[in-house]
């Protein structure tokens, strides 16, 4: 559907504005020259009033004949038909008026009015005489070198072409600055990321465009936001793996120069190579799940029936009771992501949270309902972190207990949880509880089918 910010209505209102603008400018314009061509300029007036004021000079002086004689010099003077009339239409000369020029004395027309374009024959002018309008007038066909409109063609050409056109160039230049300029810079910053400038941005005005463009390119900011971040995450890990990897290297190195027992070589060679494999193994999850973007397989889980399947493996491998891992959410929990994701994310915060607990601690799962979400927790009594790491501790091989790498883990647990968490549309940050350090999850809720309820997960994969 089409809003209204649509780029369609723009172009619409753009395109039939114009139409309309040129069709009132050729009516308009077209009109009124077309009216200002049709009358006699004031040089043309002047030659013919002229005309009237030597008739009038010559009925003064000289009578009949005298007309006679102006209105022979007349004919040498100008083509067409001379005559001096009074207000009857008798002529003051000699001359006879036959039917034809009769016909056309009755449409005689003043200097100041339009002058046909209609008829192929010359119009008929009246000129009263200047001093004595009532005694008689100057009757003459307008000579051809009088007539209106001697510029008719070229001011057709401005108003049908000149002004035409430079409006359809204002066309050209609002299309272009509408669509054009846009499309450029989406293909310079495409052409800035083929030369690994991927910190370039667009314009901030094509930014805060609401129509199509606008929203493309948002999109092309957004996707340039993703690939810088994602190159320089996987770059940083990149340098934090070389640099992670030269620990377990430089033991075995000095184990294979000094150790003589090949019984304690080879358990160290093990140990070791467990290491290293566990850390690339978590470096590899970590970027492959920053990079991954396909849809996830989103499905009804039971937080509780998950804790009970996480605290069973829990207490295998480090020993606690079933009393130090408590569960205090409620049965009615479900929510809607991911059962490996969420498991592998709920395993790695578990195992956080056991490492830096005190002896006899307590880990504890809780949550409470919030509109469309659930919000969990899980705190331990370790007595927390300093609020300005409250965010580093989610940085791939972050540390702050300055354990040995591999003893206390990589800093990768936290990372791969935040990730997994994200990644089927929940958050994950971490606070200071009243205990100690508190991991919070908001997830989406699901509220299952009263008939229909899906049994608890039976099974979780084996987390990294």
């Amino acid at each position: 559907m089409l809003d209204r910010h649509s780029l369609f209505w723009k172009l619409a209102i753009l395109l039939v504005g114009f139409c309309l603008l040129m069709i009132g400018l050729s009516y308009t314009w077209g009109r009124h020259m077309e009216t200002q061509n049709a009358f006699l300029d004031e040089p043309a007036r002047e030659v013919l009033r002229g005309y009237a004021s030597e008739a009038e000079q010559a009925w003064r002086s000289g009578g009949r004949e005298g007309l006679d004689r102006w209105v022979a010099l007349m004919h040498g003077r100008e083509h067409g038909w001379v005559g001096v009339l009074d207000p009857s239409l008798r002529p003051l000369n000699s001359a006879v008026l036959g039917p034809e020029i009769m016909q056309r004395l009755t449409r005689l027309r003043g200097v100041d009015w339009p002058m046909s374009r209609r008829s192929i024959a010359q119009p008929w002018l009246r000129i009263p005489f200047p001093g004595a309008p009532e005694q008689g007038m100057l009757i003459i066909e307008l000579p051809q070198r009088l007539n209106p409109g001697h510029y008719r063609v070229a001011w057709q050409v401005v108003t049908n072409g000149i002004i035409p056109g430079l409006f359809t160039l204002l066309l050209c230049v609002g299309l272009y600055r509408m669509l054009i300029v846009p499309l450029n810079q989406l293909r310079e910053q495409a052409n800035a990321w083929r030369a690994d400038q991927l910190s370039a941005r667009l314009d901030s005005r094509t930014i805060a465009r609401h129509d199509e463009l606008g929203e493309l390119a948002r999109a092309f900011d957004q996707m340039a936001e993703r690939l810088q971040g994602t190159v320089a995450m996987q770059q940083q890990l990149l340098r934090d793996l070389s640099h992670e990897m030269r620990t377990p290297l430089s033991r075995l190195r000095v184990a294979c120069d000094g150790e003589t027992d090949l019984a304690r070589l080879r358990e160290r060679l093990v140990r070791e190579v467990d290491c290293m494999q566990q850390l690339v193994e978590g470096t590899l999850q970590l970027a492959w799940q920053d990079a991954e973007r396909a849809p996830m397989n989103l499905e009804p889980i039971q937080v509780p029936a998950l804790w009970e399947l996480l605290v069973e493996d829990a207490r295998y491998e480090s020993g606690w009771l079933p009393e130090r891992l408590r569960c205090e959410v409620a049965n009615h929990c479900w929510v809607q992501g991911n059962l490996n994701h969420l498991a592998q994310a709920l395993e790695n915060m578990l195992r956080n949270a056991i490492r830096h607990s005190p002896e006899h601690g307590v880990v504890r799962l809780g949550g409470q309902r919030e509109g469309g979400y659930w919000r969990l927790w899980l705190e331990d009594e370790g007595g927390g972190v300093a609020e300005e790491d409250l965010e580093r501790i989610f940085a791939p091989f972050s540390r702050l207990d300055g354990s040995r790498p591999g003893d206390g883990g990589f800093g990768l647990g936290l990372s791969i949880a935040r990730s997994a968490i994200q990644r089927q549309g929940g958050t994950l940050w971490a606070e200071n509880g009243k205990r100690g350090l508190r991991l919070c999850m908001r997830l989406p809720v699901h509220v299952p089918a009263p008939a229909r309820d899906k049994p608890a997960p039976t099974g979780v994969p084996q987390a990294l």
